[in-house]
């Protein structure tokens, strides 16, 4: 068995557990979402906090690492918007849906345990700095987007404006705990500060449970969730973001010539499923929530399997 294959094994039976639990009505629905609301607001960003503030982050500037997620992401994005829009003939709205479904990986709820699982602190670390900038340009990608699409598919009133678009951007911004614990940790890291002691045991006993929690949350949310019909366009989203993103991933990784653990930490993110973003974009949306709910829930059991095979042919090719 690969080395990686245990942590394979521990994150996905974690989520099955969780959505067990929903099933059989052994928790109320409203304690994923109050797990959930734990995990976001308080563990990990406290995690992420902590991990910024003390880790050790010596293999360099992380430019080429942004540009080969990155790049894997606006592949993955524009493919699915044309495929959702020219093979099934959607509109603009359910383009952008799609586009976040494709694109945007669970790296927090999901990525965080598994990369700490798979890498320890180093790869918690790497994941750090594409969670430190995915947040702000997947929010403002969506934002510009959805004004956008709204205008095309003359769905709405009045465009907001750019100072609008820009005020309400920043204001998402700076009151998400994400990029609150992310900022907080800049801070101490470059004011040279040590974390005091107690504080550190508090901080640290707080984010340790951010892992399995946010893995059983996972699973109770995927039971609300479900699948909700649209599986042919859920499946062409869910195979785009299982196995394009990955693959875009690797290729810039390898050619930009990333150090060995780098590319299989972005390699390992790029191949992660969805999340509840596309969900919540689609509400807004007020279109593509079947395809959001659908796309996530068979993304999510479907990954179990090919995130291991990335793994493998990372193995492989580095």
């Amino acid at each position: 068995m690969p080395p990686f294959a245990e942590t394979i094994l521990v994150v996905f039976t974690l989520i099955a557990i969780g959505y067990g639990a929903a099933a059989l009505r052994v928790l109320k629905p409203e304690t994923g979402d109050g797990l959930s609301d734990f995990v976001f607001t308080i563990a990990v960003p406290l995690l992420l906090f902590r991990t910024i503030a003390t880790a050790n982050f010596d293999h360099g500037a992380p430019w080429a690492l942004w540009v080969s997620y990155f790049t894997a992401v606006l592949v993955t994005w524009t493919s699915a918007h044309l495929v959702i829009r020219k093979g099934f003939g959607r509109d603009a709205r359910s383009g952008v849906v799609a586009g976040v479904t494709a694109g945007f990986s669970n790296l927090v709820l999901l990525g965080i345990p598994f990369m700490s699982g798979l890498y320890g602190e180093p790869g918690l670390a790497v994941l750090s700095q594409i969670v430190s900038i995915h947040m702000p340009i997947m929010m403002g990608a969506s934002m510009v987007l959805f004004e956008w699409a709204v205008k095309r598919d003359g769905a709405g009133g009045e465009s907001k404006s750019v100072i609008a678009l820009v005020t309400g951007f920043i204001r998402q911004l700076i009151s998400n705990p994400l990029i609150i614990g992310i900022l907080g940790g800049l801070l101490v890291r470059l004011s040279g500060l040590e974390i005091p002691v107690v504080a550190d045991r508090v901080i640290a006993s707080l984010a340790n449970v951010a892992g399995p929690l946010a893995l059983f949350a996972i699973g109770v949310s995927l039971r609300g969730y479900g699948i909700r019909g649209q599986v042919p366009q859920a499946l062409a989203m869910v195979s785009l973001k299982l196995l394009l993103m990955p693959a875009v991933a690797l290729g810039m990784a390898l050619l930009l010539g990333l150090p060995e653990f780098q590319v299989k930490a972005v390699v390992a993110a790029a191949s992660l499923p969805a999340g509840v973003n596309s969900w919540l974009i689609a509400n807004r949306l007020d279109t593509g929530q079947r395809l959001a709910s659908t796309s996530m829930t068979l993304g999510t059991a479907l990954a179990a399997a090919t995130t291991g095979i990335w793994l493998l042919i990372v193995d492989a090719v580095v």
